[in-house]
Formats: structure tokens, C-alpha cells, sequence
């Protein structure tokens, strides 16, 4: 468990462009960074809406040295990768056919396996083989972008779910339930490990999620994205106008 929290900051973006500008602004300066640091870097993409104008604004950077990223998912559906929910489906289409990103660098969750916890367990040996581990031993993603759900839950850690408390793997497979597919998924300690975390969040219908998140008490439990409370690394909370007002931000 981590022993000293990091900072935590809430950015005004404006409206959904505004946080795809700055959100691939801040990646690509983490990239950057971590190559000039560590002679390679890792990210960590979450699926979803919100953050595939960002992915086409990163396609576009041309000061990323690709050829030294890795790229890896938050989380994935069991779905084939071609599947119009998968994850990966979404981030090849937005990100990683437009930017040079050698195809050995791309690391997809294979969430389709008739096998999840094997696949988990196949995901974590990637993690561990290409991603740079902190002081504390546990592999730490450079960039890590993220989501909030409106019932509270963040990659695919969902309230009241034991997946939320796993400590001691870094993947795990999620069971189907309530309206979600069975999945797989970064665990508490990935999250709680990365060196930066960009929460891309819009709309009204995330206000009482946020609002939970960022309260002073609450058990990760019923709100999943409050491990976020726990992160040593920065958590950089990337809202619009409607929420910066609601969250003071």
C-alpha cells in the first residue's frame, strides 16, 4: 500500500476539445519525459467516448518518439478485438493506426481468451517484462489515462465487487454482472503505482460521482475511483466547464 500520497489537481478544460488539447498536451510532455529519464516510455489508454478525440490529437504529435513506448489498456471487454466495444478496437482506430507505434510496442488486453484468469495472469507478465517498477518494486506506468463511471467506478473496478480490494495481482479478470460483460482489468496497485494519472471526465451525469470521489471520507468500495485518494503518483483530474463549477474546480 502506498505510504505517501501524491498531488491531486482539478484542470478547468472548458468543454470535451478543450480536455482532448490538453489532455494530449500533458501525455506527450509525460512521454517525453520519461524517455529523457529512463530511455523508454509507458502508457496505459482506458476505453470510451471521452478520451478518442484525445487519442487522434496524440496521433498527431509528432514530437513523441513512439519507437520507445509501449502502449498497454486500462482495461478490456471480453469481446474480439474487432468487436465495436473493445477497447483496443477504439484506441487502434483513434491512435495507434495514425501514429508510428511499432507493432511489438502494442500490448492488447486478450480479453476474448475462453481462459480470463490465465489471460490476467499473461497480462501481468507483460506488464512486469516492459514497465519500469518505482521504488517500491511495483511497475509503474509514465501516463496512465482514465475514466470515471457515474456509479462511481474507474478502469473496471465496479462498486460492491471484490475486484476492487485485489491487492496482490496487477490484472485480474472481472466476472459478468449487473449490466457489464466480463472483463479484464489493472488492479488497485497499478493504479495507485503510476506516475501520472489523467482522469478525462464530461458531463453532468458525473457530478455525484465526482463529488464522492473528491469527498474528504468514503470507502473505495462503493466509489472505486477513490483509490485514486491512495495514488503516489499526480492525479490530474481533466473536467469541463460544468463539473469545474460544480467540484470548484
Amino acid at each position: 500500500m502506498p505510504t505517501k500520497a501524491g498531488t491531486s489537481e482539478i484542470v478547468d478544460c472548458g468543454d470535451a476539445s478543450g480536455i482532448a488539447r490538453i489532455a494530449s498536451e500533458r501525455i506527450a510532455s509525460a512521454l517525453r519525459d520519461a524517455i529523457t529519464r529512463a530511455g523508454s516510455a509507458t502508457i496505459a489508454l482506458s476505453g470510451g467516448e471521452t478520451p478518442r478525440e484525445t487519442y487522434t490529437s496524440l496521433a498527431r504529435d509528432h514530437a513523441i518518439d513512439w519507437s520507445r513506448t509501449h502502449v498497454f489498456l486500462v482495461d478490456e471487454r471480453a469481446v474480439p478485438p474487432t468487436h465495436e466495444r473493445s477497447n483496443y478496437r477504439w484506441a487502434r482506430a483513434t491512435l495507434l493506426d495514425a501514429a508510428p507505434v511499432p507493432a511489438g510496442h502494442v500490448h492488447r488486453m486478450r480479453a476474448e481468451a475462453p481462459d480470463l484468469e490465465q489471460a490476467a495472469r499473461e497480462y501481468e507478465a507483460l506488464i512486469r517484462e516492459h514497465v519500469l517498477p518505482d521504488a517500491s518494486g511495483v511497475p509503474s506506468f509514465d501516463a496512465a489515462v482514465m475514466g470515471l463511471g457515474d456509479d462511481g467506478h474507474t478502469a473496471s473496478l465496479f462498486p460492491g465487487e471484490p475486484t476492487v480490494s485485489v491487492d496482490d495481482r496487477l490484472v485480474a479478470a472481472v466476472p459478468p454482472g449487473g449490466a457489464h460483460e466480463a472483463r479484464l482489468t489493472i488492479t488497485r496497485p497499478m493504479i495507485e503505482h503510476a506516475r501520472k494519472l489523467l482522469f478525462l471526465v464530461a458531463g453532468a451525469a458525473k457530478v455525484p460521482a465526482l463529488k464522492r470521489v473528491l469527498a474528504d471520507e468514503g470507502d473505495i468500495r462503493e466509489t472505486p475511483a477513490r483509490i485514486t485518494r491512495q495514488c503516489l503518483g499526480t492525479v490530474e483530474w481533466l473536467v469541463d466547464d460544468v463539473l469545474a463549477k460544480t467540484v470548484g474546480g
